[in-house]
């Protein structure tokens, strides 16, 4: 346009800033900022491929890193959403803990779990962190949860042995094993322990940590926690153990049930000296401290040293309900149970059958002692817990056959008959039924003492017959047979089912001279606090029969053993009485026996219900009994029998007190070869 007006020869007015407006402002104002762009620009050189590629490949390696961290950071982000609460981290579990001890204290057994109570480190023996730290994690206040160097040492150890033998876990890791996750071996479960080892190590110190572990760690024998054990293994709190003490439990990290005292103390005393070397390697000891701890001799707390005593524990777990309802926290259970008593009984069932069971077809027997105060001093259930769990001293339902009379006759004595009444044994019938005596043969009129005696079965029938069976059934209970009695003939002879624990507590009365005192065996149920939770009441028994009835069964039940079918049960040191007892075609075969302080009943049979080889209540049973009594009578003076005042009468008992007719006291002597002949016929027991 210039070059146009210039030829033209005419001139334009140029036009003012303000007439151009503002488009033209802008563009005066721009222009210096748009003039490089507006330039041609030089052509750059082409970078060479090398360079290129390397771009290229920090570019990706880039974009695929940030990828990688996503889907990491997701991963743990996934698995983290999994992890358990830790809001109750120092609270203990809660979980149901019953320790049951003997009458002197010694433990018997622990059901559920024994918890410590939360102890700091100051509280605890100083050996103990020291082993535990030497044992486990010798690393522990330098790493941050997770040991590097521990995993790659056990690594490699594991592969030189070809199996795990070396875990690479720290005490971290096995605190948040402990108290948040299970033991399965998955992937899962060891990223998760090692995100919460990371959280533990952020959340506390480790003194903190160290401490949750020492209280919350598996140590065996169902105890958790140093305190715990430190009682259970030593009967002693965790802060007065020793160096050796202290090594044991240490110990017992790498496998806690087969490195428990409880269950071999030789294992247990090998791995605390491993402890003891780690202990030295470590410096946390001396080598003179170390010969030291070798040398001392280490004394365990005393087990049960009885697997049969868990035949008592289970019985006595059972009955706990019905004396606090369901159990709550940390339990002791103080019963009446007598360990030298209970080896004794163990000793006298096991010895006895190994010798001659088998030779007899008898397969079990069970014993149970009570003492004159009601007390269960003695349990056997059967010959071996282990592989026959089943109590049969309390959950058999058996027929005691003879050891039943003694309420018969009890009863007749009541009735106003004495050990003298004469009473007629010679064959008698109900319906179908015709029992018959163990030996062939009939004695004709005999004293009561004398039918007891010898277990005339006839002369006991027609006693009861007598007098009732309602007036018999009514004995039994009132001495504290509590199983159904039908009420027909048979019970004379021991028809009803009855167990061992309630037949030889029914037997108590004789030997306390007419007091009935309530069988227990439970002493106290307290909280390990202290708190007294049930005691047992220490009134007496009541009186159920006359303090001169008693003498007078006193008096027969003693010819039992004196001279009768009990002779084998005889004790050459004290006056003693029982009474035997076989069911038909020896199933069954019974001794309940008794001093003036203990009363023990054996039963000898077949959990099949199997026929014994003539296993008769004076046998086998009555054998068990005095050996086990020659044994436990020795805790107690010789005394007398309660007599009561009895003074057996040299008067002739009257026919009317005979429970006999007279006709029959007259023809007696003259049909007895006939009777004698019939029971011949009859055979039976």
């Amino acid at each position: 346009m210039t070059e146009r007006r210039r030829q033209s020869g005419k001139s334009y007015p140029r036009r003012s800033a303000a007439r151009r407006g503002p488009r033209g402002r802008i563009s005066r104002l721009l222009r210096p900022w748009l003039l490089p762009f507006l330039r041609k620009r030089k052509r750059r050189r082409k970078p060479d491929k090398g360079a290129l590629l390397r771009r290229r490949i920090l570019y990706w390696g880039s974009v695929a890193a940030l990828w990688v961290l996503i889907g990491i950071g997701g991963f743990i982000a996934y698995y983290a959403a999994g992890l358990p609460n830790t809001d109750g981290l120092w609270s203990a579990p809660a979980g149901p803990s019953i320790i049951v001890v003997d009458a002197a204290g010694q433990t018997l057994a622990t059901r559920g779990a024994a918890y410590s109570d939360d102890l700091k480190l100051k509280d605890m023996s100083p050996y103990l962190p020291l082993a535990v730290l030497a044992a486990e994690d010798r690393r522990f206040y330098t790493h941050w949860g997770i040991d590097i160097f521990g995993i790659m040492r056990a690594a490699f150890t594991n592969f030189e042995e070809g199996h795990v033998v070396q875990g690479g876990s720290t005490l971290t890791q096995q605190l948040a094993k402990n108290v948040f996750l299970s033991s399965e071996r998955t992937f899962k479960r060891k990223l998760q322990e090692a995100l919460l080892a990371i959280w533990l190590e952020w959340r506390f110190s480790k003194d903190e940590i160290l401490t949750l572990y020492l209280n919350r760690v598996y140590l065996g024998a169902g105890t958790y926690g140093v305190d715990a054990a430190a009682h259970r293994y030593f009967d002693k709190p965790a802060k007065k153990l020793s160096l050796p003490e202290a090594a044991i439990i240490a110990g017992l990290l790498k496998a806690p049930s087969k490195y428990a005292p409880t269950n071999d103390p030789q294992a247990a005393t090998k791995r605390a000296g491993v402890v003891l070397d780690a202990m030295v390697e470590s410096g946390f000891v001396t080598t003179e401290a170390r010969r030291a701890a070798h040398e001392e001799r280490i004394a365990f707390a005393r087990g049960t040293q009885s697997q049969g005593a868990h035949y008592f524990v289970d019985w006595v777990l059972d009955t706990l309900p019905s004396f606090i309802g369901p159990a709550q926290g940390e339990l002791i259970v103080e019963t009446t149970l007598h360990l030298p008593f209970q080896r004794a009984a163990e000793r006298a069932v096991s010895e006895t059958l190994d010798k001659e069971g088998a030779a007899h077809n008898a397969g079990q027997g069970a014993l149970v002692a009570i003492d004159s105060g009601g007390a269960i001093r003695a349990m056997v259930g059967g010959r071996a817990y282990e592989t026959a769990p089943f109590n049969r001293a309390v959950d058999a339902q058996r027929q005691p056959g003879s050891a039943f009379k003694p309420f018969v006759y009890l009863t007749a004595i009541e009735h106003g008959r004495t050990p003298q009444s004469q009473v007629l044994d010679a064959p008698v019938s109900y319906g179908k039924w015709h029992p018959a005596n163990y030996e062939p043969g009939f004695k004709g009129l005999v004293p009561m003492q004398t039918a007891l005696a010898l277990s005339l079965n006839t002369a006991a029938v027609r006693i009861g017959q007598s007098v009732g069976r309602e007036a018999v059934i009514a004995t039994a209970r009132r001495l504290g047979i509590t199983s159904p009695i039908p009420n027909d003939y048979s019970i004379f002879l021991g028809s009803a089912d009855v167990n061992l624990l309630e037949l030889s507590g029914a037997y108590l009365p004789f030997a306390t001279g007419g007091d009935a005192p309530v069988v227990y065996g439970i002493r106290r149920i307290i909280r390990r606090s202290g708190q007294v939770l049930y005691k047992h009441p220490e009134a007496g028994g009541a009186r159920v029969i006359a303090p001169e009835n008693a003498g007078a069964m006193n008096a027969m039940l003693g010819s039992v053993v004196d001279w009768g079918t009990g002779h084998a049960a005889k004790l050459a040191d004290r006056a003693c009485a029982g009474k035997t007892g076989t069911s038909s075609d020896y199933r069954d075969a019974w001794f309940i026996g008794y001093t003036a302080d203990l009363v023990a009943g054996v039963w000898v049979g077949n959990d099949n219900n199997a026929p014994m080889n003539k296993v008769a209540g004076g046998g086998l049973p009555a054998e068990i009994w005095k050996a086990f009594m020659s044994k436990a009578g020795d805790a107690y003076p010789a005394r007398p029998l309660p007599d009561g005042g009895y003074r057996p009468s040299s008067d002739t008992a009257v026919a009317q007190n005979q429970g006999v007719s007279s006709k029959e006291e007259k023809s007696s002597s003259h049909f007895l070869s006939f009777f004698e002949r019939l029971g011949s016929i009859l055979g039976g027991h």
